[in-house]
């Protein structure tokens, strides 16, 4: 058969794997290789989907594989593709390895009436992880397999432990059975090598004495060895075969569920502690080296875990298989304590989103009920905050001006709808906005930030009340999961009596903007407008809604909310009645220079991690006369200079690049966050992070080279007079 291999055609036996046909034409991955998946060697991208290991995957006619390191990004799979195949299964014991101690353990249990499980990768079933129940998550005929069970046995056997000298990293070094598996597929490995035991079936010369390094270009040439009175031996080769015993591979074992999961065999064996190392990589998958481990001691990271977090080794794809048996004996060496390896995290083998999302019908990219409608339209989509959402109809600039100058729709399903009703829910929503709240009467709404304990800014949107004990939330695209989890943490930590009900997924959301849009909404059935930042329900075009009255555009604007199922039905109404009047949708494009014009923030595109009220020049949304989450943090820093703020911008033409740095006197002094050209203002306008002068803001900076003049926001309209028309 024939497969690509780094774009080379190459040809494969039955029976190889990929790794074993690679070799074959001549294309060794650089580092030991040990043909069992136990390192990161030949890790590749096959068929789009990345770290798969290619020792472990069987060859097949046309597959592209991409070794690592890989310079493009794996395509995006396909919208259309069919689901990942998906069962779940019980039983009383599931033993993880069909080797001679797994079988045995197994025929013991069956032996006490158990009902027993063996999943093994050599017999189609490799296991990617296991959590507390205990679960063991695998994959087998490319679908995924969840087995629950009272315990889990991990009988995985012992992996070569890998060389860490000088030159490990070269292309050519093999484990003892790995040269044993390459041999027997019948590949020639040239000169061979052997230090340790000599592979069986391997015409080798075997080297004895401690190894201290390979030599050689980017491929082994030669090992090198010293004896006990310490001269160096030297012996060329093609190939350098090791044996340096075995270590545990308990990769899987170290997943955490105490008492549900235990080894047996050599997976539960002791196992070999190398040499320390002095020189050479011993982390190949955060290309650790022996300096690395001195340099991290010196500074007082003086535990497993600690040196893992310090350094990143064993946080890599093989979780500590190549490096895990060196940092024991490297602490052993420092400390002379033998500490227990360091807990591994699932997942022990790469999972694609596809299978991480079998069984769970829910697009990774949401889609509103208006998906359809966008694209029957001609819109380009893209992915913002999670969910598709049309970038532009066509016409960007005259979508623009529907919303300036007639009335436009805007999908904006995507934004986050959390109902909080309850007995505690005004002192609930008092601690966790910086605004006040229990003076919100019925049918009224007022903006809010949502802060973090920091005082920076997570999210903000709207805080509308519908009685007594009910408030209606929302938030950003973006921010809306984070916004629940936030309400729900505090709600459970304080114990407040709320209710919590996240709708965004079943309401959608339609924003009709612009100087017509009262009119539009009129022949739609409302017959009494709803003034500035107020609410009500009513019926728009046959639809049951709940109508906000803000504007996010700068122009009149009302969002309906309504049962999701009937948005197809409401905006192809709202169209139809619009046609005179100018009615044309708008995508984020459109949107995202109306919004700029009104210095309008977008939380996390504005904003930084620190980005407090006061940055952003928003304290005005803030009461310090209460408590509130950040308060603390907000009443320390107001005692700090500003040192920074977000601040407008206007330039003469073209729009720089959002990101572009912000210059003073040839020093950078901040960057550009947001940018665009307004048509109606006919400059450029921007947001930047700007750095103070004497505590001002510089009247002119540079940026792209060109003068731009700190302007307040908002640029267009700065009273506001039209929104609330």
């Amino acid at each position: 058969m024939e497969l690509f291999i780094d774009g080379d055609k190459v040809e494969a036996r039955g029976g190889d794997d990929v790794l074993t046909a690679s070799i074959r034409a001549g294309k060794v991955p650089a580092g030991c290789l040990c043909l069992a998946g136990d390192c990161p060697n030949c890790l590749a991208v096959v068929d789009g989907v990345a770290y798969v290991r290619m020792c472990r995957t069987p060859a097949r006619a046309g597959m592209d594989v991409r070794p690592f390191p890989v310079s493009e990004h794996p395509p995006m799979p396909d919208d259309d593709a069919p689901p990942t195949a998906y069962r779940n299964v019980h039983a009383d014991v599931v033993v993880v390895g069909a080797g001679p101690s797994g079988l045995a353990e197994a025929e013991r249990l069956r032996r006490e009436g158990r009902q027993v499980v063996v999943l093994d990768d050599r017999q189609g079933s490799e296991v990617l992880a296991i959590y507390p129940g205990p679960e063991v998550v695998a994959r087998d005929d490319g679908g995924i397999a969840r087995y629950f069970a009272a315990e889990v046995v991990v009988a995985t056997g012992a992996m070569d432990i890998h060389p860490v000298v000088p030159g490990s990293e070269l292309a050519g070094i093999l484990t003892r059975r790995a040269a044993e598996k390459l041999v027997a597929a019948g590949i020639d490995l040239g000169r061979v090598v052997a230090v340790g035991a000599a592979p069986d079936g391997v015409d080798c010369e075997v080297l004895a004495g401690d190894l201290m390094r390979f030599e050689g270009d980017t491929r082994v040439e030669a090992v090198v060895v010293t004896g006990p009175d310490g001269a160096e031996t030297v012996r060329e080769c093609d190939t350098a075969v090791v044996d340096l015993g075995t270590y545990p591979r308990d990769v899987l074992a170290r997943m955490g569920a105490p008492g549900q999961v235990r080894a047996v065999g050599a997976a539960a064996a002791e196992g070999t502690i190398p040499a320390c190392p002095d020189r050479g990589v011993v982390c190949p998958c955060a290309g650790v080296t022996a300096e690395d481990l001195d340099s991290v001691w010196e500074r007082g990271f003086r535990e497993l875990e600690l040196i893992k977090r310090a350094t990143l080794a064993g946080t890599g794809t093989c979780q500590g298989g190549v490096c895990g048996p060196y940092l024991r004996s490297f602490v052993a060496e420092r400390g002379g304590e033998l500490q227990p390896s360091f807990t591994a995290r699932p997942l022990a083998r790469q999972m694609t989103m596809a299978e991480a999302a079998a069984a769970f019908h829910w697009p990774s990219i949401h889609r509103t009920a208006l998906d359809d409608v966008h694209r029957s339209l001609g819109a380009t989509m893209d992915r913002m905050g999670g969910w598709w959402r049309p970038w532009t109809y066509g016409d960007t600039e005259a979508e623009y001006w529907a919303v300036r100058r007639d009335v436009s729709l805007g999908d904006v399903s995507t934004l986050g709808k959390i109902l909080v009703k309850g007995p505690d829910v005004v002192d609930f929503l008092e601690w966790i906005y910086p605004c006040r709240v229990g003076d919100l009467p019925a049918g009224r709404s007022r903006y809010a930030l949502l802060l973090a304990e920091s005082g920076a800014v997570l999210d903000d949107g709207l805080i509308s009340r519908l009685d007594e004990h009910t408030f209606w939330l929302t938030f950003t695209t973006g921010g809306a999961g984070t916004a629940e989890a936030w309400l729900r943490d505090w709600a459970r930590g304080r114990g407040a009596n709320v209710r919590i009900m996240d709708r965004t997924h079943s309401l959608g959301g339609i924003n009709v903007t612009g100087p017509k849009a009262t009119a539009l909404l009129e022949r739609a059935g409302l017959t009494e407008p709803v003034p500035f930042m107020r609410h009500a329900e009513a019926t728009i075009a046959g639809v049951p809604c709940r109508v906000f009255r803000l504007s996010f555009t700068g122009e009149v604007s009302y969002e309906l909310h309504h049962p999701r199922s009937r948005s197809v039905e409401l905006w192809s109404r709202l169209m139809e009645l619009g046609a005179d009047l100018g009615v044309r949708p708008h995508g984020l494009e459109a949107l995202m220079t109306l919004r700029l014009e009104k210095g309008h923030v977008i939380v996390g595109m504005d904003t930084e991690m620190d980005a407090t009220p006061r940055r952003l020049g928003m304290d005005w949304a803030v009461r310090m006369d209460k408590d509130f989450v950040g308060r603390a943090a907000l009443e320390r820093t107001d005692r700090i200079p500003l040192d920074r703020r977000l601040v407008g911008l206007t330039a003469d033409p073209p729009a720089p690049t959002e990101g572009s740095a912000v210059f003073l006197d040839g020093r950078i002094v901040g960057y550009v966050t947001s940018s665009a050209w307004s048509p109606a203002l006919e400059t450029v306008v921007m947001l930047a992070w700007v750095e103070l002068v004497d505590g001002s803001v510089p009247a002119t900076v540079l940026v792209d080279g060109r003068p731009a003049h700190h302007t307040p926001t908002p640029f267009y309209d700065p009273e506001g007079a039209r929104a609330r028309a």
